[in-house]
Parts: C-alpha cells; sequence; structure tokens
C-alpha cells in the first residue's frame, strides 16, 4: 500500500515536468521559438555529453561543491555558537541581538561589496559569501530553540544545581534540537544559492556559475542550459539531503501517530 501511494506521488511529481520538457522540443523543433534562444533538448544533451568528455564538467562541479561544503561547515559551527552565546547569556542577547536583527534585514547580496573589498575576489570571498549565507538562517533557528526551552527542565536543573555548561549540554541544546535541524537544513538549501551567487558575481573561475556565464558571454544557450539543469539537480539532491540530515538528527523524538 505504501509503496502504491509513492508512486502515485512520484507520477505526480514528474507529470509536469514532462509536459514542460514536451512543450520546449515542440517549440523549438517547430520554429515557435528562435532555437537561438531555446535550443532543442538535443542540442542540449549534446553540450552535456562535450562538456562531460571534453571540458570536466565533473571538475567543474567539484569546485562548486567544495565551495559550498567549506562555507556551510563554516556557517554551521559559528551559527550554533553564536546563537548560543546570544540565548545563554542575557547581557550579550541585550548588546547583541537587536544589531543583528536589524543587520539580518539587509539583502545577502548587498554584502558582496564589503566582502570583495575585506576578503577580494577569490575563493576565499566567496566561502565567506556562502558562510554567511548559512549563518543566518542557522543563528535564528538555533537561538529560537534555545529561548522555548521547556520551564520544567529548567527547574529542575535549577535543583539538581546544574552549572552553566551542564544546562547548555543538557537541557538547552537537546531542546532546541529540532530548531537546530531546521536551520541546519535551510542553511543547507542557502549555501548552494549563495555558492552560485558567489561564482556569478565575484571573480569568475572553475565552477558551474562560470560554466553558465561563459555560455552567456559566447551565446551558447545550450551551454546556459546544461548549467541550470546541473545547478537545479544539485539543489534538489542537497535538499534531500537535508531532509534526511534533519531525520537523522531528531530520530530519537518518537514518531507521530494519527
Amino acid at each position: 500500500m505504501a509503496r502504491a501511494s509513492r508512486f502515485v506521488r512520484f507520477r505526480r511529481g514528474i507529470t509536469l515536468p514532462i509536459l514542460l520538457l514536451a512543450a520546449w522540443e515542440v517549440s523549438s523543433r517547430t520554429g515557435l521559438v528562435d532555437a537561438r534562444f531555446l535550443p532543442s533538448l538535443e542540442d542540449v544533451v549534446g553540450t552535456a555529453k562535450r562538456e562531460l568528455i571534453d571540458n570536466d564538467l565533473v571538475g567543474e562541479l567539484g569546485f562548486s561543491l567544495m565551495r559550498n561544503i567549506a562555507g556551510f561547515l563554516i556557517g554551521c559551527v559559528l551559527g550554533v555558537a553564536f546563537a548560543s552565546l546570544l540565548a545563554l547569556s542575557r547581557i550579550a542577547d541585550r548588546l547583541i541581538m537587536p544589531t543583528f536583527n536589524g543587520l539580518k534585514q539587509i539583502s545577502l547580496l548587498a554584502w558582496i561589496p564589503l566582502i570583495s573589498v575585506w576578503f577580494g575576489f577569490g575563493e576565499q570571498a566567496k566561502i565567506v559569501f556562502v558562510a554567511l549565507a548559512a549563518f543566518i538562517p542557522i543563528v535564528l533557528n538555533t537561538y529560537d530553540g534555545m529561548r522555548e526551552a521547556p520551564a520544567e527542565l529548567l527547574e529542575v536543573a535549577r535543583a539538581l544545581r546544574f552549572n552553566a555548561r551542564q544546562k547548555a549540554l543538557r537541557i538547552y541544546i537537546p531542546a532546541a534540537m529540532p530548531s537546530i535541524a531546521t536551520g541546519v537544513h535551510l542553511g543547507l538549501i542557502y549555501a548552494w544559492l549563495a555558492t552560485v551567487g558567489a561564482e556569478y558575481f565575484l571573480a569568475v573561475g572553475p565552477g558551474i556559475g562560470g560554466l553558465v556565464i561563459a555560455g552567456r558571454e559566447r551565446f551558447d544557450m545550450a551551454l546556459v542550459m546544461v548549467g541550470v539543469f546541473v545547478l537545479g539537480f544539485v539543489g534538489f539532491t542537497l535538499n534531500r539531503l537535508a531532509y534526511a540530515l534533519e531525520a537523522y538528527l531528531l530520530r530519537w523524538r518518537p514518531k507521530q501517530t494519527a
């Protein structure tokens, strides 16, 4: 029964993409849309094959993923540590949180000029940009989770005379784990979006973003489409991995039954 249900969901999920691909192919083949702007699927597949065999598409993807993973891990560690400081210290909360709430309203892209001045245009700047993208949602979710620690558990901690370290490790962090998992999930998604943005807006270098830029400059729309498909596929895969990671982090919670 469950397998049949999954098949139905899968069939529904692929219906629209198949229809869009069919409309794309018909439009390109019949001349309804200029093939220079919307190449046929055959041209896109041929370009993808060429990039895989002759131009190291896998290597380009590897550079993007390394930037993404490095920035995400930095943003994740700093985000959890910073949020813990704000949530567990009243002084830090009162002094820093109002300013942070103001800074978080600034568009992520608006930080690019400052990052480029402070860190240059190379790999370091791109990783910092990705780390910043992951940092913000992780801080917000971790902070909220720790602030909502159950009062009953805090009463027990006071009765047992827990010190600050014991409260953090045994009360606040476990209570905030669902929120932390949500923040990590969002951070992983935002980090990939920022990876693409960093490659597009900072200095061109190896990576899928550079591949898209190269296609745009050569007016090779098939190459651009290959880059878009790769970006979409990786984004989808990272989202599924984020769901799996969230489920792993929260595996201790009892499953809800209807």
